[in-house]
């Protein structure tokens, strides 16, 4: 017994640390709904039922009156409203704990159907009352039409659900089992492989020559060099540049480098074979 006692008080702490967690993970319109669940849960302990009996005071037979309440008049409609109310109940507590499952039409549809359902029983009840014995006379009482009200309540709620479109839980997907030892291992390659695209443009852009497969950086083509050279002889000047006389000339194009004489050319020159005299370029001033 000593043992028992305090499993018990902790098996109690913590359903209570479930109820707090899952009623913080519910979404405005789920907490609506926990509430006319509740509220007509409550209502079956009101009294729905008034009855009238013969009884005998001394020798006199006088009507006694009393009440009954939906859980002292049960039967199978008083049942299905409490089914209703604890189903909704447990419903939105699963969700609160993050249950993954599916209802057809949705969680919203199923809540607005169980409050329909409880409002065409209590109505029911309005025109069909219980046999509560042989004599008894049976009326209504005010608590039946507080639980019709928290029935209605429960479809407004559910029609909030329905309209809010909350995602519900994914479903938990199955790991496959591990294949056997020695089993050869399924490779998938996706159709679409993104990165290829840009493997391709480079592969389109690129020389088909022999020479160009060739390993090593592509060389640079005289188209290139002389696009390069006009480029850098186009850009402005900034203000951060200084005086124009102290600008870096642009070098000569490849053109402008063939034009210069060779070495031959000068050896040529007229008084190249003088040791004391130099050899003077043509065009130069004496």
């Amino acid at each position: 017994m000593s043992e028992a006692a305090p499993a018990a008080a902790e098996r109690a702490v913590g359903g209570v640390r479930r109820l707090r967690a899952a009623w913080r993970a519910l979404a405005p319109e789920q907490r609506l709904v926990a509430f006319a669940a509740l509220g007509l849960l409550f209502t079956m302990f009101l009294p729905w039922y008034s009855t009238t009996s013969p009884g005998k005071l001394g020798r006199k037979i006088v009507a006694v009156h009393d009440t009954q309440s939906a859980i002292g008049a049960f039967s199978w409609v008083e049942a299905a409203v409490l089914l209703v109310a604890v189903g909704v109940l447990a419903l939105l507590f699963a969700r609160g704990e993050r249950r993954a499952f599916h209802l057809p039409g949705g969680d919203g549809a199923v809540i607005t159907g169980a409050g329909v359902w409880a409002c065409l029983l209590i109505v029911w009840r309005f025109f069909d009352k219980p046999e509560l014995g042989n004599g008894v006379s049976v009326g209504l009482e005010w608590g039946i039409f507080v639980a019709l009200a928290a029935a209605v309540g429960l479809v407004l709620a559910g029609n909030r659900v329905r309209a809010a479109h909350r995602p519900e839980p994914p479903l938990a997907q199955a790991e496959p089992p591990p294949p056997p030892p020695g089993a050869p291992i399924p490779v998938r390659i996706p159709d679409e492989r993104p990165h290829l695209e840009e493997t391709r443009v480079m592969a389109d852009r690129s020389p088909q020559t022999p020479g160009a497969r060739r390993s090593g950086p592509v060389p640079l083509s005289r188209e290139s060099a002389a696009q390069d050279t006009a480029e850098f002889r186009a850009v402005s000047p900034t203000e951060d540049d200084g005086p124009e006389e102290e600008r870096t000339e642009a070098l000569p194009s490849e053109e402008e480098t063939q034009a210069l004489p060779s070495e031959d050319e000068t050896q040529r020159l007229p008084g190249s074979g003088d040791d004391d005299d130099p050899p003077r370029l043509p065009g130069l001033a004496e």
